[in-house]
Formats: C-alpha cells, sequence, structure tokens
C-alpha cells in the first residue's frame, strides 16, 4: 500500500512539472506574440506616414499638371 501512495506522488509530482513548463511556456509566447504585436503597431504608423507623404506628392503634382494643362489648353 506504502508503495501504492509513492507511486501516486511521483505520478502527480511529473503532472504538476509538466503543468507549470506548459504554463511557463504560454507565458513567454504571450510576451513574444505582444512584442510582435507592437512592432507591427509601429510598422503600421511608419507605413500610414509614408502613404500621407505620397498622396501629397501626387496632389502636388496632379495640381501642376491641371496649371500646365490650363495654359496649353487655354
Amino acid at each position: 500500500m506504502v508503495a501504492s501512495f509513492e507511486m501516486m506522488g511521483v505520478a502527480w509530482s511529473a503532472i504538476g512539472l509538466m503543468a507549470a513548463a506548459l504554463f511557463g511556456s504560454l507565458v513567454y509566447l504571450g510576451s513574444r506574440i505582444d512584442t510582435l504585436g507592437s512592432r507591427t503597431d509601429a510598422l503600421g504608423a511608419r507605413l500610414d506616414a509614408r502613404l500621407h507623404h505620397l498622396a501629397t506628392r501626387i496632389d502636388a503634382l496632379a495640381s501642376r499638371l491641371d496649371a500646365h494643362l490650363e495654359r496649353h489648353a487655354g
């Protein structure tokens, strides 16, 4: 009977160790996902700024083209 309790203690210890390792892995993975999310947000902000700059340049070129066409089309 004592051997049975010892084996049960060993089994529960192994289950606890595996659960702790799984929980630690999930916490680590969650922090990595958060890091990637913040990097993605920063990249999105940079992309928005560049697209805004590009739209401004396109608008400026369009107004120059309109002025040029007005001069020649009269």
